[in-house]
């Protein structure tokens, strides 16, 4: 009788974890043929994960996912994917991108992502802030990264790349040189112009590493395991400083300082393995510097064509943030379409997909800075190159980000020279934890050797 009793309650049981099987799974798939109602075609959906299953686990970052999105949808203005089972929409259109960013901007003019209300932090940050507080605050620190302020700040980034020249004059670098990990020095450069710029600190990383402001600046900047702007410790760390300091405490997560902290060891890593690039660069700038009788001004920086389409293309082929999202505020009727996106709605662009698109930039995969000269630009369609979004919302410290970067890569290529060694990783494969672009493992080696500048680029004209 028992046996009888216990395998009625087992087969009840089953039959009930059954029911609840089937009833999650209708639940959690009820949306699935939501875009395909809309004539919109959709990537085919897995249940109860949908299309971000391999992000979810950690397989593959977001970015390159979205990629792949946009690959698929291949001559489609847009594709519909979910995740779990809530619909999303990549755009692919140029048009439409166009007027996501300007002309319907009031449709979409707050960011998807958001952070906890708690993290205030984080919360009250520029890029995840909506509207109205989002405009209140972007007309509010505007002013911070005019050329004028830049100009005055470039005395204080300068005493930061010299602290770094510095550091590597210490590592006694001659001859063959050294193996130094990039992605470090380019944490301590970046903590030092935002000690400098923002807080009027003068920190120098690169003799006091165990000061509190590189500790905690180095976890925010996420050395170990990608950006990370929220957490009731650090908040507490930075609501310390904030309240001695009377500085914009927005300031520093401005979206230019993580992008230039990225980039550095980006655009290194790419001339360590492209050295004619690298010579003919260096060239540029050593003979402006002969120019300037050794002098950096904000102008000699901003006149550097060829730097800057280095640069330019570095941002193509590594964007700091591979995709841009929104949301819609009201209901929105795309031009030219029977297509509604329902208030609500989350909005993707792949600004990888956008720039690895070989009608845009022809063999894609090359790194070639030529694609940056005017009149490649000039032929280019607008909206099809991103690294830092369009119209309003555009990175509001991208000139302060490309001003550091530069600098940084002036310092040190008039009087060094990198490239690759045993631990390079070759081809650079990218951290699929990474919220933004780090390298598998979290670090990057190369070959730091000096070199005598003036009698193998200045005088010699054959250089290439």
């Amino acid at each position: 009788m028992a046996f009888i009793m216990s395998y009625l309650w087992n087969l009840d049981g089953m039959i009930v974890l059954t029911a609840i099987i089937i009833l999650a799974y209708f639940y959690m798939t009820r949306k699935f043929k939501y875009w395909k109602k809309r004539g919109v075609s959709e990537i085919s959906p897995i249940p109860f994960l949908g299309n971000f299953t391999r992000c979810i686990f950690m397989k593959k970052s977001a970015g390159c996912l979205l990629k792949e999105f946009y690959d698929q949808a291949k001559e489609q203005p847009y594709v519909g994917f979910f995740i779990f089972d809530k619909p999303f929409l990549l755009i692919r259109d140029q048009e439409l991108i166009k007027n996501i960013f300007m002309k319907d901007f009031k449709y979409f003019s707050n960011r998807y992502v958001t952070v906890n209300k708690e993290d205030r932090l984080g919360y009250a940050n520029l890029f995840f802030l909506k509207n109205p507080m989002w405009k209140m605050l972007r007309l509010k620190m505007t002013p911070f990264f005019t050329p004028s302020k830049l100009k005055k700040m470039l005395d204080l980034i300068e005493e930061c790349a010299t602290n770094l020249t510095e550091y590597l004059d210490s590592l006694n670098l001659e001859n063959k040189g050294k193996i130094v990990e990039m992605r470090e020095l380019s944490s301590k450069f970046t903590t030092d112009v935002i000690g400098s710029t923002a807080f009027g600190l003068n920190t120098n990383s690169f003799k006091n590493m165990n000061i509190e402001f590189y500790k905690h600046g180095r976890t925010i900047f996420g050395f170990e395991h990608g950006l990370e702007l929220t957490g009731r410790s650090i908040t507490r760390i930075y609501t310390h400083i904030y309240t001695h300091i009377l500085f914009s405490s927005h300031f520093i997560f401005s979206d230019g300082e993580l992008s230039a902290l990225q980039l550095q060891f980006v655009v290194r890593i790419i001339l360590a393995l492209h050295p004619e690039i690298q010579n003919k660069l260096r060239k540029e700038i050593l003979q402006m510097l002969v120019k300037s009788n050794g002098k950096i001004t904000y102008e000699m920086i901003m006149s550097l064509p060829y730097l800057d389409m280095v640069f330019s293309e570095t941002l193509r082929m590594y964007p700091p943030a591979e995709y841009l999202h929104r949301i819609t505020s009201e209901t929105y009727n795309v031009p030219n379409s029977n297509l509604v996106i329902e208030e609500g709605t989350p909005v993707f662009i792949s600004v990888r997909g956008l720039h690895y698109e070989p009608k845009y930039f022809l063999d894609p995969d090359k790194f070639d800075p030529e694609r940056f000269n005017e009149e490649n630009k000039r032929d280019r369609p607008a909206y099809v190159y991103l690294p830092f979004g369009e119209g309003p919302r555009t990175c509001i410290g991208i000139r302060l980000g490309l001003l550091e970067m530069k600098l940084a890569l002036i310092k040190i290529l008039s009087r060094f020279e990198v490239s690759p060694c045993q631990k390079t990783l070759i081809p650079m494969k990218l951290d699929p934890r990474g919220h933004l672009i780090t390298p598998l493992g979290g670090v990057l080696h190369l070959n730091i050797r000096k070199i005598n500048t003036e009698m193998e680029y200045i005088i010699g004209d054959s250089v290439t």
